[in-house]
């Protein structure tokens, strides 16, 4: 009917339809010469099937009128109920039929050939239910049942209804007397305008029924107004889209979830020139976590983000895997890299590390940058990529030096601090050679102050004065501790506290936290499990915590004891925020003093850091603290014991990240004490020689004090197996110094070990005995020369430098300073 079918073929010269008249007088009784022949093959084809349907309601009528109320009787009337739908779907397509027709004979060729579709039926015209678009923008709106059609003067606009919404509150104003609906598509927005609000919703009606059968593949049974059928279409969509309009994503093929005519959810944008991007969209923008893969213009290789993007840009922690064989792990901020990060080039040519703060895409800040060819590493500041301001640069030789830098390039007098314990002053190149005004201190004590020279071929030539008179150098000028006022400890991995910090400022909202919080997933396979996590619902297996479980957990932990065990537990942890924290610190802390970076001259820098980080870790666990209590609408409760945070952060803090950072600081200090545990180290061989009453005897130890017999030993002693082996107990429990990292477990064995003398002491002289410090110090180098612990300045002055202030001044105090003395005897 629509495409004219019957008029072709009846139009066919073909001798059968001589015949086809004799045929059909046989069906259609009032058929004449006259009759068209289309007409009556049309009524021929229909006019049966029509008055079979009318028969069997008829039957089913007076079938159901004699049967009695009963299972039996439903079933009739049900099937009745489906053959009036039959016979009103068959009237309505075949009235649509000749609706759409009508609109063919009346439209032009231009728009028929485009528009006209076997199967495209007209469902709405504008001629026949006045509605008009804005602005002008159309003489006439057809609704078939797959495009809305906009036809002015000899062109026509068409929506694919699938892509299609419709909403009825219109915010725009229309003109006085109008009743609008507002049409949106991936593109475009308009308005459709009715004079009353009867044929606004019509149109509305017809238009969301229209969608919502496009979207479903298949007409409604009957077409309009099936019961439970006539819901609005779905606001949430999933189909593949072209967009053509100028714009970001122009010529890009998205396929995804779309909402109100913009992508939202997850989905895939794809460009003719290979780039794509998978990932979360928000209002037709991508944002949240996202893949995107950018083709490089030289060669065929592509740049991958993977990251968190907001509201259309890269914002928050990623991974980017370069085409240049580079990889940038750490935070963006508007599409390019801001913040903390670390940039690493693993191609062989020319392999380096860099990692500190990022601004505008560039190095600018404090940042540790490792040449991995020249073998050394640079600690300070930036500016444009460029290093720039005070730097410390140490080499794998083991020489240290600090500089002035602008540019890359050194200006200035520095200090050069050699392996061999000389010291310079003056100007060198990036060679280490002497040149212009110069100090040279030597290790003992000479010095050598003048102006240098450094020909090729004839080395090192000085003018100047060579001072022999000079005793040996100054620990403080050999042991010099760089960097510490160029580069305050609170302006160290700003980058790192500051996303932490925006992390609470924001509420510690779960979709958010990666972003802010991720410098602890290194590798792409971490991040959100990449395309998996994509395309994949997140089983509850998979989701093992939540930060609103972080938050009420934080609250019933308030207690010292309980506080503590729940700091130990979130540090531990890898999906504790706080434990987060530490591992992009860890990260930070190995950047500067692990391989190269193990230099003597930085020992202080790094234990400052390692007391910062502590300090940072507890006021951001107040900061979540305070967080919690505030959405229960409490308050925090007061510090009873007085304490500042400072203290806190030494006492509670400190022992449990300390293992994080011992292998690395733990070398410093052994670097920092070598010279000293040499002497101690040669000593002790010395000592060793000395059989047990020998070395009592040699040390001064009264002899009423000596362990002549075999005593009685108690549980946690062993017997000795060697009459004369001397307190072997406690020479055991010292010897557990070196199995803990925390300062506060070496002070106690410390204790354990003075108590092991003391009762061994008791059980010679057969009382009480509480040793005087003149007793305690030769018994007590005795246990030590036996115990013959390891780099035993390096143990000492860690557990002086990162003790509890609490404990200064006390027993334990006491009890190190014995040990100290013990330690500079033994050297001598």
């Amino acid at each position: 009917v629509v495409v004219h079918g019957f008029e072709h073929a009846t139009k066919s010269k073909s001798e059968a339809w001589k015949h086809h008249k004799t045929v059909l007088k046989q069906f259609l009784t009032d058929f004449t010469s006259e009759t068209s022949m289309s007409l009556a093959l049309y009524t021929v084809l229909h006019k049966p099937i029509r008055d079979h349907i009318e028969q069997y309601i008829l039957l089913l009528t007076k079938l159901n009128e004699v049967l009695k109320e009963g299972s039996e009787k439903d079933v009739v009337t049900s099937a009745i109920k489906e053959y009036v739908k039959l016979e009103s779907f068959i009237s309505q397509v075949l009235d649509e039929a000749c609706f759409t027709k009508s609109l063919w004979k009346s439209l032009g060729y231009k728009f028929t050939d485009m528009l006209c579709v076997p199967e495209r039926r007209l469902l709405e015209d504008s001629k026949n239910l006045p509605i008009s678009a804005s602005t002008n923008r159309s003489d006439r709106i057809l609704l078939f049942d797959d495009v809305l059609v906009l036809i002015q003067g000899n062109g026509f606009q068409s929506f694919d209804l699938k892509l299609v919404w419709v909403d009825e509150n219109c915010r725009e104003k229309s003109a006085p007397g109008l009743y609008g609906l507002r049409i949106i598509t991936p593109e475009e927005m308009f308005f459709l305008s009715a004079k009353d609000p009867q044929m606004k919703a019509v149109w509305q009606w017809k238009l969301n029924q229209a969608v919502r059968q496009a979207l479903n593949g298949k007409r409604d049974f009957p077409l309009w107004g099936k019961t439970g059928e006539g819901t609005d279409p779905p606001s949430c969509r999933i189909f593949t889209y072209v967009f053509r309009l100028e714009g970001k994503f122009k010529n890009a093929s998205y396929e995804g979830e779309w909402h109100l005519g913009k992508p939202h959810g997850k989905g895939t944008l794809k460009w003719c020139n290979g780039r794509n991007h998978v990932g979360d969209f928000k209002e037709g923008l991508e944002h949240g976590f996202g893949i995107c893969l950018v083709p490089c213009q030289s060669e065929d290789r592509y740049d991958c983000y993977k990251c968190h993007w907001y509201e259309g840009k890269m914002r928050g922690y990623g991974i980017c895997e370069y085409g240049n064989d580079m990889v940038y792990k750490g935070y963006f901020k508007d599409n390019v890299r801001q913040g903390f990060g670390i940039l690493e080039n693993l191609s062989a040519e020319h392999p380096f590390k860099y990692t500190g703060q990022w601004e505008n895409d560039k190095k600018n800040g404090y940042g540790v940058w490792e040449d991995k060819d020249r073998g050394e590493r640079y600690i300070g500041t930036w500016l444009d990529d460029h290093k720039h301001g005070q730097g410390i640069v140490v080499t794998q030789s083991g020489v240290c030096y600090q500089r002035t830098f602008h540019a890359d390039k050194m200006v200035g007098s520095g200090i050069l601090l050699l392996e061999d314990d000389s010291v310079y002053e003056g100007n060198f190149t990036e060679d280490l050679m002497f040149v212009g005004k110069g100090k040279l201190s030597f290790a003992n004590g000479f010095t050598l102050e003048g102006t240098f020279t450094n020909k090729s071929g004839q080395g090192l030539q000085t003018h100047g004065i060579l001072n022999t008179s000079n005793e040996q150098l100054d620990d403080r000028i050999t042991k010099a501790q760089l960097g510490l006022k160029e580069f305050p400890v609170e302006k160290r991995w700003k980058g790192i506290y500051d996303q932490f910090l925006e992390f609470i400022h924001s509420g510690c909202k779960e979709e958010t936290e990666e972003s802010f919080t991720g410098f602890h997933i290194q590798t792409s396979k971490e991040l959100r499990k990449s395309q998996e996590y994509l395309f994949c619902q997140r089983g509850t297996e998979d989701v093992s915590w939540k930060i609103e479980d972080i938050l009420e957990e934080l609250v019933q932990h308030q207690g010292l004891e309980s506080q503590q065990s729940y700091l130990e537990k979130a540090l531990k942890s890898s999906l504790h925020p706080l434990g987060k924290l530490l591992k992009a610190l860890m990260i930070a802390f190995q950047a500067t003093y692990s391989g190269i970076g193990a230099n003597r001259h930085l020992l202080t820098m790094a234990q400052e850091e390692v007391k910062y980080y502590a300090k940072k870790i507890w006021e951001f666990y107040q900061g979540l603290l305070h967080l919690a209590l505030e959405q229960k609408g409490q308050l925090p409760a007061k510090g009873v014991d007085g304490d500042t945070s400072d203290q806190k952060a030494c006492s509670v803090v400190l022992p449990l990240i300390l293992p994080c950072f011992y292998p690395e600081l733990f070398m410093l200090y052994m670097l920092y004490h070598e010279r000293e545990d040499e002497l101690y180290c040669q000593g002790i061989m010395d000592l060793s020689l000395f059989p047990d009453i020998k070395l009592l005897e040699f040390l001064d130890v009264q002899k009423h004090l000596w362990p002549l017999k075999d005593l009685t030993l108690t549980t946690n002693q062993r017997r000795s197996l060697i009459k004369d082996k001397c307190f072997l107990s406690a020479t055991e429990c010292l010897q557990k110094l070196i199995t803990t990292v925390d300062p506060w477990e070496k002070l106690v064995i410390l204790q354990k070990t003075y108590e092991e003398i003391e009762s061994t002491v008791s059980r010679v002289v057969e009382k009480d005995y509480r040793l005087p410090m003149d007793d305690l110090l030769p018994l007590l180098m005795y246990v030590v020369s036996r115990a013959k612990i390891q780099h035993l300045g390096a143990e000492i002055h860690l557990i002086r430098d990162l003790m509890d202030p609490a404990n200064k001044g006390g027993l334990y105090d006491f009890l190190l300073t014995a040990l100290e003395s013990c330690y500079e005897h033994i050297q001598r």
